[in-house]
């Protein structure tokens, strides 16, 4: 039994909450229908620290990485990030539209973050991820399947072809085919 549930706000008791500014109210009546998994590391390739929260919370110092420099003034979020040794912290309402998908299509919808769910995990294109990060994603995706009509699952990449690369050639996919959500 998992010890994640999803509570009538959109909130997921269980994991640790740090709200994120960036987000807005979805389309009347629109449900999440689209799990759109991402990875992220800040710096680039370097795990750990709270540079990614910073980022997501528009607190990112861009004195601290030259990299900095250049993302500081973006808005975005995720509803979800995964943290490599499994952690869960969630940053937007699932009920609300984090800024996670930017310009996207999917099965010729456009704007994504209208009709999905944005889980970030801690990686990137060169390394493979964590055992724990696949374990925490598959007990996160069972409590959202219990309150969110969630049917199809995609990578960054998929609704974003040739902007995005992620979640990357590491993300084990067979490892979450469990998971009863369709990959068309």
């Amino acid at each position: 039994m998992s010890r994640l549930v999803v509570d009538e706000a959109g909130w997921v008791t269980g994991v640790r909450h740090v709200p994120s500014p960036n987000f807005d109210c979805r389309p009347e009546g629109e449900q999440p229908t689209l799990l759109v998994l991402h990875a992220i590391s800040l710096p680039p390739g370097e795990f750990g620290g709270n540079d990614v929260l910073a980022l997501f919370g528009n607190a990112l110092d861009p004195a601290r990485h030259p990299y900095f420099s250049t993302i500081h003034t973006l808005r975005v979020s995720a509803h979800f990030f995964i943290r490599r040794d499994g952690e869960v912290v969630q940053l937007v309402s699932c009920n609300a539209r984090a800024w996670h998908a930017g310009v996207s299509c999917w099965q010729g919808r456009e704007r994504c973050n209208d009709f999905s769910i944005g889980v970030e995990l801690e990686g990137c294109d060169e390394e493979p991820f964590e055992p724990a990060q696949y374990a925490s994603l598959q007990e996160l995706v069972s409590a959202l399947l219990q309150h969110y009509p969630l049917s199809h699952l995609a990578g960054h990449s998929e609704i974003a072809p040739g902007r995005k690369t992620d979640p990357g050639p590491f993300f084990a996919w067979e490892k979450i085919a469990a998971l009863p959500l369709l990959r068309i």
